[in-house]
């Protein structure tokens, strides 16, 4: 007859009966929580309770996570930092072409209404590029004949005279600089109307005039073109009076004046079209030389002629009438300032 072995310890019921009994009362307590809600309060104490060892639970997965998340960041961080850098440099080069064609924008309006506003013709060129020539000051311009350009035109902006055209090609000219050694403009002050002639320096920022000492020229003067040489239109502003340069040997002062023109700042200029085939031809260097002398001759013997103390002398003339001054043969102003390329 065959039977188990005795037990050690007691049973107790079945696996079966505990399935069923236990199905049984996880129904019974579903209906009861869902019919009167009465194991809110033990639930939210469970879940409390059993919060910590969830979180015990899931620290692996979120610290596996993080690490994943960090070198991910690191990596996008890193491609945003090279993605804004260039899009900062891209912002700058726009930002710089902005503000230059700003910059172009306001000389061209400013152009425009000289234009405007001058009597003769004109028309508005563009600087190709600077003439390669360490001595002289000359830039090249995009007009030329075929645009009514002509030789010794002057070129202005909108502050006052650059230069003159001293070559022409169809489609070219080129133009010698105010500062130019070889350039000279007949000008007189605008505060009392004093003419005089002023020249280029060279590479020098300044220009030279030559005065006598006892002329009115004052610091901040302002110089424009007298209009007697028949090319540049009287008016037009050219410099302005920044020193004076004293030389004990000889009784003409040298002012050095800034010109007013942007030289070197703008790529457009404006050609006035004077005529300048019905101007008479220059003098020649020894008749120049030769009415210089006369004048300073005559006025150096009308300087020792008459009293130094104003007074009329009537010793050699019985009348009481002064005798009238000896005026200064006037001294010729060529016709034009710069000496024809050929």
């Amino acid at each position: 007859m065959q039977h188990s072995p005795p037990p050690l310890f007691k049973q107790g019921a079945s696996a079966r009966v505990k399935v069923i009994f236990f199905a049984i009362f996880s129904i019974a307590l579903l209906l009861i929580d869902s019919r009167i809600n009465s194991l809110v309060r033990v639930r939210q104490v469970v879940g409390t309770a059993l919060y910590p060892l969830q979180m015990l639970v899931l620290m692996p997965r979120d610290a596996a996570r993080n690490v994943g998340d960090y070198f991910a960041s690191t990596s996008t961080l890193q491609k945003e930092l090279t993605a804004l850098k260039l899009q900062q440099i891209t912002n700058t080069q726009t930002i710089q072409k902005t503000l230059l064609l700003q910059t172009e924008n306001d000389h061209l309006r400013q152009l425009i209404d000289l234009k405007a506003r001058t009597p003769s013709a004109s028309v508005l060129a563009e600087i190709l590029y600077d003439a390669r020539d360490l001595y002289n000051r000359k830039i090249i311009l995009n007009k030329g004949s075929q645009h009514g350009v002509a030789l010794s035109q002057p070129v202005i902006d909108e502050r006052g005279v650059v230069g003159q055209v001293t070559r022409v090609f169809p489609l070219t000219a080129e133009v010698t600089l105010l500062t130019d050694k070889n350039q000279a403009i007949p000008v007189q002050v605008q505060r009392n109307g004093l003419r005089s002639v002023i020249n280029g320096r060279g590479r020098s920022a300044f220009l030279d005039m030559r005065v006598t000492s006892n002329a009115d020229v004052q610091l901040g003067d302002i110089l424009v073109t007298s209009g007697i040489d028949g090319i540049y239109p009287a008016g037009l502003q050219v410099a302005k009076v920044a020193q004076f340069e004293n030389k004990a040997t000889s009784t003409f002062e040298i002012v050095l004046c800034a010109p007013l023109a942007g030289i070197d700042l703008h790529k457009q200029l404006l050609i006035l079209l004077v005529e300048t085939d019905k101007l008479p031809p220059p003098e020649l260097e020894e008749v120049r030389a030769k009415k210089e002398k006369i004048n300073r001759k005559v006025t150096r013997d009308a300087t020792k002629d008459s009293p130094k103390d104003g007074t009329v002398d009537v010793s050699k003339d019985n009348s009481l009438v002064p005798p009238k001054p000896v005026e200064a043969a006037p001294v010729s102003v060529p016709a034009t300032s710069v000496k024809e390329v050929r």
